[in-house]
């Protein structure tokens, strides 16, 4: 909290059992505690739901790793000839990050997008009207949210369902991961959940603004999965288990996918301060921080989630969180 979080919750789950803990207030202005078991948006973590559908269609047999993105979506990105499903993957594509043609916060004029519904024909579209950012795809690692954009649209081509409805068929239900949403155009956190909000410019002043409802369509595959702390550590306790794809594949999704690289498939690559490596995910979704991360054995996983008041930065705090769960 002294970081800079109005709220925050997290779950270690190890040999010992599973600690919760919750801490600051659901909303400014309020003494109201944050809920042990909030729901809040992911952000970025949703990659992981996303490359791992990708990977049991990969396992099936109806994708390859190898597939180009012009097999697939056939004229929408120049050189995609030359683009991977792995490169997608992994962010080695080079393509911009169409994210970066948007307006955020602190300008107010970021407030425009709450309830615009954005569609991944027009994001890809923004994207790929930029050159891009690596001239070579599949040789240097350029994190870019078009990647899972492109991915959801290829995981749509291959089963006739969007990939929400993938995630919600493979992995939500199968999981029992009740406080499991993907909103698509839904501005509302169902259930019980902390407020969040972004700063935004005032004349000479900057407030904090509720952010908490807002059309996650943006983010779409890229990061717009709702979630809890414990449904994170149940996913990540499922697919480093080998419940969701053969180890032949998570193998893969554990390799850096440049030399000396700390991104995989659809994870990072963690080095604590003690050694040990563990895998997953993290960033954040506007008015919302996450982290959840797993060893490779399934044993031990963490999950945070974070309320920022975007004068401080927890970044720090929760690495030391982090470090102390899986090296105490």
């Amino acid at each position: 909290m002294d970081a800079g979080a109005i709220g925050a919750v997290a779950e270690i789950r190890d040999r010992h059992g599973v600690v919760r803990g919750h801490s600051g207030v659901a909303a400014l202005d309020t003494h109201r505690a944050v809920p042990v078991q909030s729901r809040f948006r992911i952000g970025s973590i949703t990659k992981t739901f996303v490359a791992t559908v990708t990977l049991q269609l990969v396992d099936e047999g109806r994708l390859n790793l190898n597939d180009t993105v012009e097999k697939w979506l056939p004229g929408v990105v120049p050189g995609g000839d030359k683009i991977t499903l792995r490169y997608l993957l992994n962010h080695t594509s080079g393509l911009y990050d169409y994210l970066h043609t948007l307006t955020f916060p602190p300008d107010p004029a970021f407030l425009a997008y709450r309830s615009r519904t954005w569609t991944a024909e027009e994001l890809i579209h923004r994207a790929v009207s930029n050159p891009p950012v690596v001239k070579d795809p599949g040789k240097q690692f350029s994190y870019s949210n078009t990647n899972y954009i492109l991915l959801g649209e290829i995981i749509e081509k291959a089963t006739g369902r969007t990939y929400g409805e993938e995630i919600e068929r493979r992995i939500i239900r199968p999981l029992r991961l009740r406080g499991t949403t993907v909103p698509g155009t839904s501005e509302q956190i169902p259930g019980p959940h902390p407020h969040g909000y972004v700063p935004v410019r005032q004349g000479e002043d900057t407030q904090l603004v509720d952010y908490t409802e807002m059309n996650p369509s943006v983010m779409g595959a890229g990061g717009e999965i709702i979630s809890t702390t414990s449904d994170l550590n149940r996913f990540y306790a499922a697919l480093f288990g080998g419940r969701l794809v053969p180890s032949s594949l998570l193998d893969e999704m554990t390799e850096a996918g440049t030399d000396g690289g700390r991104y995989g498939l659809g994870l990072f690559i963690v080095r604590t301060t003690c050694g040990i490596t563990v895998y997953g995910h993290d960033r954040d979704a506007l008015a919302y921080d996450a982290w959840a991360y797993s060893t490779k054995d399934g044993r031990r996983q963490v999950a945070i989630a974070v309320t920022p008041d975007h004068a401080g930065n927890p970044d720090e705090a929760v690495d030391a969180l982090v470090d102390a769960a899986f090296c105490g």
